[in-house]
């Protein structure tokens, strides 16, 4: 019979192997627990990875680059212009000095009596191609006596237009040397409007930065132009020279006037060569 040390013995040494066993077992579910979880990190990773190149590879399949929107451009001329009550002949008219200095050498038209009949027809020479214009001293006599002055002179010669709009008020605006949309002859004159004045496709008409602070500058209307009566038209486009201003048109702009004034530089350039006017 087994004496009590005996058993003590052997209650000691099945007390260890239990423990072994125990800790035996605790290390393999350790090691189960950590492959298990890099086996899920890794199809987590894998999974992410795939998602990530799947929606990728479907965002360039099934989202092409959008397209710019083609400008719709009016192809009827509108009614030439024409005041409802005929002008004095001759009109007085006044170039004052405006405080800023001239972005070229010029010289101001004379002071004085200018007639308020007959036309006047100029060609602007660019780059892109001939604009005719027709200018007319029934509609503004004095606008038409700056614009010829101004051509005679070289103003316009070597300048480009600095702006063009092409959704809601579709025009090319130019007559600026310094190509900001700020520069002008260093004088200005007053505004030759008359209330009834509808502006449209083929018209030419002053710009200005509010009542009478006409300058050099002046735009050229291709399309709509939805605009109060307060700028001076001084004449018109023909077709011809339409078509050259609706090929810049469709090539748009880089939206440097947004959101106001509107529009932008022309992404095809428009450089004036010369202005030539024809007595």
């Amino acid at each position: 019979m087994p004496s009590n040390e005996q058993r003590r013995q052997a209650a000691k040494r099945k007390l260890e192997r239990q423990l072994e066993r125990r800790a035996v077992q605790a290390k393999r579910r350790r090691t189960i627990t950590i492959g298990a979880t890099i086996v899920v990190v890794i199809a987590v990773v894998v999974g992410v990875f795939y998602f990530t190149r799947t929606s990728d590879d479907t965002a360039q399949q099934e989202i092409p680059p959008q397209a710019q929107p083609e400008i719709q451009i009016p192809t009827e001329l509108a009614p030439a212009p024409k005041r409802p009550t005929p002008l004095a002949d001759p009109v007085s008219c006044e170039y004052k000095p405006n405080g800023e200095p001239a972005s070229k050498p010029v010289n101001p038209p004379a002071n004085g009596q200018v007639s308020s009949n007959g036309t006047v027809q100029a060609t602007i020479n660019t780059n892109q191609g001939a604009i005719p214009l027709t200018l007319d001293r029934s509609l503004a006599p004095c606008t038409v006596n700056s614009f010829v002055s101004l051509a005679q002179q070289g103003f316009y010669d070597g300048t480009s237009c600095h702006r063009i709009g092409t959704t809601g008020l579709q025009m090319l605006q130019c007559g600026d040397p310094s190509g900001s949309g700020s520069g002008g002859p260093g004088y200005a004159f007053d505004d030759e409007t008359f209330p009834e004045l509808q502006y449209g496709r083929g018209y030419l008409a002053m710009a200005n930065s509010g009542p009478n602070t006409n300058g050099s500058q002046f735009f050229m209307v291709f399309g709509e132009a939805p605009l109060s009566p307060d700028y001076t038209v001084f004449g018109t486009i023909t077709e011809e020279g339409l078509k050259v201003i609706d090929d810049v048109a469709r090539a748009g702009d880089d939206g440097a006037y947004e959101p106001s004034p509107g529009g932008g530089k022309p992404n095809k350039q428009v450089n004036f060569e010369k202005v030539e006017i024809k007595a």
